[in-house]
């Protein structure tokens, strides 16, 4: 059994093809049949008008063969047309029911991370609006959005709200600078793969929106267009300082988990006791302010 590939595309340029070939033979049997369908006698006796009658029959000969063979050429012209339809429609079918499996096959692996960062694991980031800034594309590349749920539990009262927020009201501050509103931020990318969204555009005079970062596979956001100037994201960033914070409540968690268990004096002198409780310490000092 043969295998047989066929690409509409190519299928679609072999019509083009075949058209171009069939106006050209049109117009070479428009060129000659005057030529060769009257065809004047050389003289006026009987051979000359004889041979004259002989040549101009070939010629209506070739004009009908001429006009059979164009009917011929439209009908195959329209079924290639026809197969490159066919196949492509066949192709979009195929593909359908594949996207839709693919697309929910993403959102059951990016949904438990993007309700805990805000970011998913896998997929681009989405674009930034244009012209304004805090919707929901320039909140999914904000760094309060990915670490507001685990920040709150991690640091006392509402300090780390404060500090993880610090960032994201400096860019605030800026939205409505002269009147003139600011391309919204990209989303980031994927935390496995995926590229960060482009920024939005800003409005007349205003700088456009930062695109969005990537992690491990994928390239950063481009900024978004702007009167004044254009901001660009790194290809390879992270608000480093969500780490950080996760690292904090889970130290904190496992002090104050042992903390209430039987022996925890002696626990207390061990050295992963002392370990995590420098960690907890540390990483709240670097936290960025």
């Amino acid at each position: 059994m043969s295998f047989v590939l066929a690409s509409p595309e190519v299928l679609a340029a072999a019509a083009a093809d075949v058209v171009r070939i069939g106006s050209v033979l049109r117009s070479a049997n428009a060129a000659a049949a005057t030529p060769t369908i009257a065809v004047s006698a050389p003289g006026a006796d009987e051979v000359s008008a004889a041979v004259a009658s002989l040549f101009a029959g070939h010629g209506q000969a070739y004009q009908r063969l001429s006009a059979h063979l164009t009917a011929y050429h439209d009908q195959f012209v329209r079924t290639l047309q026809s197969s490159a339809d066919a196949y492509a429609g066949a192709e979009a079918a195929n593909a359908a029911p594949l996207q839709s499996a693919g697309q929910g096959l993403l959102n059951l692996i990016n949904a438990p991370t993007e309700a805990l960062l805000g970011r998913p694991l896998v997929g681009n980031g989405a674009d930034g609006p244009a012209g304004r800034w805090g919707s929901r594309a320039s909140r999914a590349g904000s760094c309060t959005a990915m670490a507001e749920t685990v920040v709150t539990a991690a640091l006392p009262e509402r300090r780390g709200r404060r500090r993880v927020g610090r960032a994201d009201r400096q860019r605030r501050r800026g939205r409505h600078w002269r009147g003139r509103a600011l391309g919204g931020n990209g989303g980031n990318g994927g935390l496995i793969y995926g590229n960060g969204g482009p920024g939005g555009g800003g409005g007349t005079g205003a700088v456009g929106g930062a695109g969005g970062a990537a992690l491990l596979l994928g390239n950063g956001g481009a900024g978004g267009p702007a009167e004044l100037v254009a901001q660009e994201a790194p290809a390879v960033t992270l608000c480093y300082w969500v780490v950080v914070v996760m690292a904090v409540r889970a130290a904190r968690l496992l002090l104050a988990s042992t903390a209430a268990m039987p022996g925890a004096e002696a626990m207390a002198a061990t050295p992963v006791y002392g370990v995590t409780a420098a960690m907890a310490g540390m990483a709240e000092r670097v936290q960025p302010g």
